[in-house]
């Protein structure tokens, strides 16, 4: 499988989606918009992995590059190509089906968990119990039409959905590793006071989360190299 990677800033980075590539010996490559906006041949691609940012889709004026992606999104789609996005990228999916993206009622910053929501072949691969996620993240997008919902937060109705069995958004991220998550706090104004919002000691302490995500995450990736 050929994977191509779009990232927004270098500190939100694909993490251990790599190392799941690695693994498989699968390539990867980047598109890396803070250094270049230039794009593979669609042909050249199997799954094309959509990553965070603190930008929103909707700062196109701030951030010219966004037209860009979103017209190579549009493409994928049109191409029927596999297609992950997380946080950010998760609603760039969402836009790209023509759903809204908008501010969530509250921002959700920190370990919480989520639920199964809706029924799709994907969700036997996961408890029924909560699950542990990553969070961090202050929008959030309306399920496109025709998508299945896949998971649900306390804080956020839609944390992530599947088009068509080849499109996968989630709002959370079962990618972070420490370092990427201290390399997000360095990088946050936030004064993480909130109902959903942890301190950053609190984040980093959680050990257990960050391999309780790699599971979970290699679940979905082996589920979407096989589909």
């Amino acid at each position: 499988m050929r994977i191509h990677v779009l990232q927004h800033v270098p500190y939100e980075s694909p993490g251990l989606i790599t190392d799941w590539a690695k693994e498989k010996g699968f390539s990867v490559s980047f598109t890396r918009f803070y250094e270049s906006e230039q794009l593979p041949s669609l042909e050249d691609i199997d799954l094309v992995v959509i990553m965070g940012g603190p930008m929103n889709i909707y700062e196109n004026e701030k951030y010219p590059w966004l037209k860009t992606e979103k017209v190579f999104l549009q493409s994928c789609l049109e191409a029927k190509k596999k297609m992950l996005g997380i946080c950010l990228g998760s609603q760039l999916l969402a836009d790209t089906l023509e759903a809204k993206v908008l501010p969530n009622k509250e921002k959700e910053i920190g370990w919480f968990p989520i639920y199964k929501n809706g029924s799709h072949p994907l969700l036997d691969l996961f408890p029924d119990e909560a699950i542990t996620a990553f969070h961090w993240h202050g929008d959030t997008f309306d399920l496109p039409k025709g998508a299945t919902p896949i998971f649900y937060s306390e804080a956020t109705k839609n944390q992530g959905f599947v088009y068509d069995n080849r499109v996968f958004a989630l709002q959370f991220h079962w990618e972070i590793q420490p370092k990427g998550l201290t390399e997000l706090i360095r990088h946050s104004n936030e004064n993480y006071k909130g109902k959903y919002l942890q301190t950053p000691e609190k984040m980093l302490e959680n050990s257990s989360g960050f391999e309780v995500a790699k599971k979970y995450l290699w679940y979905l990736l082996d589920y979407i190299f096989k589909s």
